[in-house]
């Protein structure tokens, strides 16, 4: 017998037997424990700190105390207990208010990193750390008589898009506090022309709400560097912390929640409700504090394991799990109950799923019938959850008081998203009408609708008008004045402002909630930039300068939202109402729409109202249905006492141009 060949196979088979370990048995992410308290996180009290997360696949858990929000060693490490349904804790009896906290959780035998916990409300510079925070503390003087301006019908709002550094970092704002959150609590600030600038400048236009770009703690700007970079702020990294260069002193953890719920306060104050916007459908990165606590669960994944999509940003969050649902609905309620706000923008909502979006709708609306819920009822690309199942614009009447942005009639304005030299129906376009019309009468069913010429939608997706938003442009792309100029090279100056006061006339008397661009009243421009989330403030910024320079447009603007305010004809509750009171006539040409609003429709002190839209880059001629008419509006001045009385069928409208008229 060879003992050399048996020694050396004994050995082999020794080696293989002591370095064997056991396979660790894989549970699919449904079957982790789902843990329903409303405890997670830290709860404080003067006289103790309890301390408690879900990590149902940790072996073991530490926290570490902290004096400041960054620097210096721990004061003290402990280890957490374990409990009941994947839940550790531990429990600390006496006062560590303003102590600073990170948690570390033992995966797979292996550390994964410090961070503060998925529930944190409150964090140091940069959110590396927790802080352990008394709420109570950081409110403002008189912060329990804050309230909410009056709100009857969701159709009544007027939203206005801002980021809140755009508003206020021109040199030019006349703002102290320049791109932070009290920047929108000062008042009387003006600009060198002496136009009114900032909080003022939004009261006047008379918006209804303030939409906020991400204003939680997001991952793209070093805090300690606020001015060094520029973000939209779409990379979450702390989801229920104000971000902390919009704060006055980033290192101290009640600052920023002291100043946010400051801003909401004026806000309220000066007749304005404010929205969020939130984005749960992903994180800054895999590495996030999610992924440090439980890997993979709150994440959705291709086939082959790899994370999936449809965010466009890497990954894609699965709102469909429990907990991923469980940490949604309560992220939302904390900021409607503690920061007192009245509504919520979900980006790229169509990658939640139809029941979480409800659930959140439900909870929300307990708490506040009149908070407003909305989202992009799109994707940026596929997942995995079935379409059917998602929030996308198609299933938005599954969705129980939740609105969809239109871009059926924001295309149908200004041209296709995807072509940005492509032309709209106010720069004359064949074929966009339909769209148009679509927008008009919030993409109800109307038994007037070709839907077969709507550019996007075969049918009507909207149960009811406030389902849908209706705006002509955001954030995203170009302004509606770069655009107009890409799209109509050889227009001059006076013709594309026509086509820019069509465009928002059209939103801005069509049925459904209506919603504005910050600095689309003055002709804002990003100097062409498209995608600009992380260009410089010399791109973003709005250029108060272009407020005089273009005031004929803010006053057209102004005057637009007060008649839509002062007419409830322009924003009936009911698809029903619509469909019985909003009637097309023929207009005779493809390029002009004209329809009557009749019978003092939704109370309205006017009996009947004839809305006209002229497209064509020529004046036309149209016949209008026999009546007393009053001209309201003639494309360049707004007078709801009259600018004029006409008699006859025939009239001619200006190129380009809204007409209104009406009848008492």
């Amino acid at each position: 017998m060879n003992y050399r060949r048996l020694i050396l196979a004994l050995t082999f088979i020794s080696t293989l037997l002591t370095s064997f370990k056991p396979i660790k048995k894989t549970l699919s992410y449904d079957d982790y424990p789902v843990y329903a308290g409303s405890d997670l996180g830290v709860t404080y009290s003067h006289l103790k700190t309890i301390f408690k997360i879900w990590a149902p696949t940790a072996s073991a858990v530490k926290l570490r105390l902290y004096e400041a929000g960054d620097g210096g060693k721990a004061t003290q490490i402990l280890k957490l207990d374990k409990g009941v349904k994947g839940t550790w804790q531990t429990v600390i009896n006496h006062d560590l208010k303003n102590k600073y906290y990170t948690f570390q959780v033992c995966d797979s035998g292996r550390w994964l990193q410090e961070r503060p916990d998925i529930y944190a409300k409150a964090v140091g510079v940069n959110g590396k750390r927790g802080m352990v925070v008394d709420l109570v503390s950081t409110n403002p003087k008189n912060w329990v008589n804050d309230r909410k301006p009056a709100q009857k019908n969701f159709t009544d709002i007027i939203i206005y898009e801002l980021h809140v550094r755009d508003l206020s970092i021109s040199p030019q704002s006349g703002i102290k506090n320049k791109g932070k959150f009290l920047g929108l609590t000062e008042t009387g600030t003006k600009s060198p022309d002496d136009e009114s600038t900032g909080l003022d400048h939004i009261k006047a236009l008379g918006v209804t709400h303030v939409h906020l770009l991400p204003s939680f703690d997001f991952n793209s700007i070093d805090e300690t560097k606020p001015d060094e970079k520029y973000n939209w702020g779409y990379d979450p990294l702390n989801y229920n912390v104000p971000e902390g260069s919009y704060a006055t002193n980033p290192y101290g953890g009640n600052v920023r929640i002291k100043e946010f719920k400051q801003m909401v306060q004026t806000l309220h104050a000066n007749g304005l409700r404010v929205i969020l916007d939130v984005v749960y459908n992903h994180t800054a990165d895999t590495k996030s504090n999610f992924n440090q606590f439980v890997p993979g669960y709150f994440y959705r994944h291709t086939a082959k394991g790899a994370y999936s999509n449809a965010t466009g940003c890497g990954n894609e969050t699965a709102s469909e799990r429990a907990m991923m649902r469980k940490y949604m609905i309560e992220s939302v309620v904390y900021w409607a109950k503690e920061y007192h706000l009245d509504g919520f923008r979900f980006d790229l909502m169509g990658v939640h799923d139809i029941e979480t979006m409800n659930q959140i709708s439900a909870v929300l609306h307990k708490i506040d019938p009149t908070i407003f819920i909305y989202g992009e009822g799109w994707t940026a690309g596929s997942s995995p959850l079935d379409e059917n199942l998602r929030a996308v614009k198609k299933n938005a009447a599954k969705l129980n008081q939740i609105a969809v942005f239109n871009d059926d009639l924001r295309d149908g304005i200004k041209g296709g998203w995807s072509d940005v030299k492509s032309k709209g129906f106010v720069s004359g376009a064949a074929g966009t009408a339909e769209s148009v019309k679509f927008g008009i009468v919030g993409s109800v069913k109307h038994p007037q609708i070709d839907y077969s010429k709507v550019n996007y939608s075969k049918e009507a997706w909207a149960a009811e008008p406030y389902q849908t938003i209706n705006y002509v442009s955001c954030h995203d792309d170009n302004t509606l004045w770069d655009r107009l100029k890409i799209s109509n090279p050889t227009a001059s100056e006076a013709n594309l402002i026509k086509m820019d006061k069509l465009s928002n006339a059209i939103v801005l008397t069509s049925q459904g909630v209506a919603f504005l661009h910050a600095g689309a009243e003055m002709l804002r421009t990003k100097q062409g930039m498209a995608n600009s989330f992380n260009s410089p403030d010399s791109i973003n910024q709005l250029d108060w300068s272009r407020k005089s320079r273009y005031k004929q447009v803010f006053d057209y603007y102004k005057a637009l939202i007060a008649l839509r305010k002062n007419h409830p004809a322009f924003r009936m509750p009911s698809a029903q109402m619509i469909q019985s009171r909003l009637k097309f006539f023929d207009a005779t040409d493809p390029n002009t729409i004209g329809y009557q609003i009749s019978g003092n429709a939704n109370g309205d002190s006017w009996k009947n109202i004839l809305v006209i839209f002229n497209g064509n880059g020529i004046d036309k001629q149209i016949n209008i249905p026999t009546g007393n008419w009053t001209l309201a509006a003639d494309g360049n001045n707004i007078d709801e006492n009259g600018i004029k009385k006409l008699s006859g069928t025939q009239l001619t409208i200006p190129a380009t141009s809204a007409y209104i008229l009406y009848e008492k």
